[in-house]
């Protein structure tokens, strides 16, 4: 489906921001906090997100790239991040960040002991509750997107 957006105005920001006042602003609010307010490396981030928008397939998500203090992540990162079980571009915490997108989006009934044994052993209780905030904002969202066909129309600032 695509959501009708007059002419001249962004689509994000009409269908975020004015077609539901009451929820757009605050789904809004919370899905730039994910970006202002995270603890976690640059690296495991945007492992974690890239995964989310190859399972989702949201066109604005698979093109953004988060900036951090002037950084990105390296331009073939995200083929890695398509190949997260055998990549060796990747230390410990930015395939576990990738596996549990994945997992996540994919099969969270099975996340079981082993792999939160794994996970334990190397990000805090914060941290896994900050990456699993991100990946339901990533989840939802850039799924809202794709969906209703808002990433298609949507263009990257600078592009």
């Amino acid at each position: 489906m695509n959501v009708d957006i007059p002419d001249g105005r962004n689509p994000i920001e009409y269908v975020w921001g004015e077609l539901v006042p009451g929820i757009g602003p605050a789904a809004a609010d919370f899905s730039l906090a994910v970006y202002t307010h995270t603890t976690l490396g640059l690296r495991e981030f945007e492992a974690a997100r890239l995964r989310i928008a190859q399972i989702n397939g949201c066109l604005f998500c698979l093109d953004w790239r988060t900036e951090r203090d002037g950084l990105r992540v390296e331009e073939e990162f995200a083929d890695a991040v398509a190949e997260w079980r055998t990549t060796d571009a990747f230390d410990v915490r930015t395939r576990l960040a990738a596996e549990y997108a994945e997992r996540y989006a994919l099969d969270h009934h099975g996340l079981d002991e082993e792999f939160w044994g794994r996970m334990t052993g190397h990000y805090s209780q914060g941290e896994i509750v900050e990456l699993t905030m991100s990946l339901g904002s990533w989840l939802a969202f850039g799924r809202l997107n794709r969906v209703l066909g808002l990433d298609a129309r949507c263009v990257l600032p600078g592009h």
